[in-house]
């Protein structure tokens, strides 16, 4: 399974970004979305897990956008959430998360989980425009890693 994570798009989903995303059977967003039209054409690519960001308060995006996104796929609990601090690792196998715009991909020291930010493809704050990617199978997580998009 290839799970592409993308965060803090603030309503703008490049050319390139939905390029990275074709392919992928699920995709994450960690919140911060801002766009309806964007969360259709998300849906269009593959299924979606979302979070709300603290950009998203006024708009209404269904049932299904909530603001920590708990899921369970491939044989991971999976958590979503924009912010890092409101993540519980220590009831999930992968944990998300956004806001910061800031890309990286470690273990909890206590837990064992996987936390990934996948930075900002619109509004990076660091190294330029990211979104990550995990490649798992048989409950296994082959690959985890940050992709560094053009402008």
């Amino acid at each position: 399974m290839r799970y592409d994570i993308i965060s803090d798009t603030h309503g703008f989903l490049s050319e390139e970004l939905l390029d990275q995303l074709q392919g992928a059977d699920v995709i994450v967003h960690a919140g911060d979305v801002c766009s309806l039209s964007d969360i259709r054409t998300l849906e269009q690519i593959a299924p979606l897990k979302l979070a709300l960001g603290n950009n998203d308060y006024s708009l209404g995006y269904g049932s299904g956008a909530v603001r920590r996104c708990k899921f369970f796929s491939d044989g991971f609990r999976w958590q979503v959430c924009h912010y890092r601090e409101r993540l519980d690792t220590s009831v999930c196998d992968i944990a998300i998360c956004g806001h910061t715009h800031r890309p990286y991909v470690e273990r909890d020291r206590e837990s064992g989980t996987l936390i990934m930010n996948p930075g900002s493809p619109t509004y990076p704050r660091a190294k330029g425009p990211s979104m990550g990617r995990i490649i798992a199978e048989n409950g296994k997580v082959l690959s985890a890693e940050i992709i560094t998009l053009d402008f």
